[in-house]
Parts: structure tokens; C-alpha cells; sequence
């Protein structure tokens, strides 16, 4: 596995614990010796010391890591992974990229006789941690029954939507709808607030409701108490609605929300805000006075 940040980390933890033998690099490096990786008798997994070293015996390459050039790069950079992937292995790809960065890489690998799914994730940390991230594919529906049993360890459900980039795609629906909810959260936070009502009280009774949402059940504490742990980077996010954006403008369509989302997103990260969660919209509007 290569990437083991905030989603990969707890990734690897969940393949350790489903017994497979790992192999694990990250750029950091740092992650790689976190005390969760080791097993019951105290064993770690194995450290490599580049994606080129992390392969070599292994039938199947995991990448989490955050662009399309880190996902070029771990494959085809210096000491990459794609040279060294024996034939007929499998690359699953949980980043969330470009669908035809997705493509690309799938078939450059398949030059080589080694097969690619896209694989991104949605869940959240928590889902993460939990083993019940959401799953959405592209590939070969052949090569996804070969490694479900892996992507079963780390996911609650497994979706196939068709061939390479398919995946991406539906991330990028995935991306959309987590735009319009988080923003719709922070401003009825920040309405709420405002009205100096109790707001604890207010979600409790509105969670369950036609309001309900992923984002109010988890993330409208954090906005309440306007501390943002990392859940996922905003400027993670605000790269994935660039895809979106790029795939709306390819199909002549115009996304306003998506759009405005986008833009609060910038000035947010030009105040520093890039590596909080995503929740952290909610300082884009003033709070209670």
C-alpha cells in the first residue's frame, strides 16, 4: 500500500487486520511506523522505502495519496511502482482523480499485463476506521471479483459502474452533493446561532428529519464549536470539485452551487484554511454576536 494519511492509514489498518501481509510506503514516511499497524504479537508491517521496493512480490498495489501527479508520480516518477508491478498483478486506486488520468494510467499498465481499478472512496475518516467506506469502481468486472475479498476488508458496500474512469465519475457526483450539504449546514448553523437558539438541541431534533444529512450528524458540531479536526482537507476537496467543475464544463452544464462552493473554498485557503475539514466553510460566514 502506498499513501497512509488520513484515509490510508486507517486503510492499511483494516488489510493488517484481515490478515494480509503489507507492504507499506508514504511520503512522509512518518506513518509508516504508527503503533496501530502492528498486530497482536507486536509485528509491524513491512516498511519500503519507495513505491518501487513496496511492490516487489506483491498481486496487488493499493494507492491513497491526494492528486494526479502523486498517483503519476508513485506509478512512474523516480523509483515508481509501475516498472516493477509483475504481470498479471492489480492496481486499485482509492485517490480521487481525473477519470482519464484514471484511464491513462490503465493503460500504460496494461502494456505491462498488469490490470487497474479505480477505486474511490467515500465515508469520511470515520468510515475509514470503521471498515464501511463506500466503495465506487471502474475496471473489469472480472478483476473486481479477484480482489473483492480485499476491498471488502476496507469497504461496507462495493459498487461497479463500468470501465475505467467510472468510478471517478461517481466521485465526482459523491464531491457535488458533499458541496451543497456541507455549505447547507454551515449556514443553517450560522443562522441558528444567530438566533441564539439551542443549537445541540436544534440538530438532535432536526437530524432524524427531512434535513438530515451525513454532514449534520457529523460535522455540525465542529461548526458549532468552530474547531475543525481533520476529517478530510478542504483543499482535498476543493481539488475534487475542480474535477467535477471540468467534467460539468466537458457536458455544457453549469453547477452555480458547486461554483460558490468552489470560490468560498479559495478564499478560505488563502486564509490558511486548506488542511482543516471541509467543515470549516462555516467561516466563511460571520459568527453569532
Amino acid at each position: 500500500m502506498v499513501g497512509l494519511g488520513a484515509l490510508g492509514l486507517p486503510i492499511a489498518v483494516n488489510l493488517r487486520r484481515a490478515g494480509y501481509q503489507l507492504h507499506v510506503h508514504t511520503r512522509s514516511r512518518s506513518a509508516e511506523s504508527a503503533p496501530e499497524l502492528m498486530n497482536a504479537e507486536g509485528l509491524s508491517v513491512i516498511r519500503k522505502s519507495t513505491p518501487a521496493k513496496a511492490v516487489e512480490g506483491c498481486e496487488a498495489l493499493l494507492l491513497c495519496v491526494s492528486d494526479d501527479t502523486a498517483v503519476q508520480t508513485v506509478l512512474w516518477g523516480d523509483n515508481g511502482a509501475g516498472q516493477c508491478l509483475k504481470q498479471g498483478s492489480v492496481v486499485i486506486d482509492c485517490s480521487t482523480i481525473a477519470p482519464a488520468t484514471a484511464k491513462a494510467m490503465a493503460e500504460r499498465l496494461a502494456e505491462r499485463g498488469v490490470y487497474y481499478i479505480d477505486a474511490p472512496v467515500t465515508g469520511g475518516t470515520e468510515g475509514a476506521k470503521a471498515g464501511t467506506l463506500t466503495v465506487l469502481c471502474g475496471g473489469l468486472e472480472s478483476t473486481l471479483q479477484h480482489v473483492s475479498p480485499l476491498l471488502e476488508s476496507i469497504g461496507g458496500s462495493i459498487h461497479h459502474f463500468g470501465p475505467v474512469g467510472s468510478g471517478q465519475k461517481v466521485k465526482a457526483v459523491n464531491q457535488v452533493l458533499v458541496a451543497g450539504s456541507y455549505v447547507a449546514v454551515a449556514e443553517a448553523m450560522a443562522l441558528g446561532q444567530h438566533l441564539h437558539l439551542p443549537m445541540e438541541q436544534v440538530v438532535k431534533a432536526l437530524q432524524n428529519g427531512a434535513a438530515g444529512s451525513w454532514a449534520l450528524q457529523h460535522r455540525s458540531e465542529a461548526m458549532l464549536n468552530d474547531h475543525y479536526p481533520l476529517g478530510f482537507k478542504l483543499n482535498l476537496h476543493h481539488k475534487d470539485l475542480e474535477i467535477a467543475l471540468g467534467a460539468a464544463k466537458e457536458q455544457q452544464l453549469e453547477l452555480p452551487i458547486t461554483r460558490m462552493v468552489f470560490e468560498q473554498e479559495s478564499e478560505l485557503m488563502k486564509e490558511g484554511l486548506g488542511d482543516a475539514d471541509v467543515s470549516a466553510l462555516r467561516r466563511y460566514l460571520p459568527g453569532p454576536t
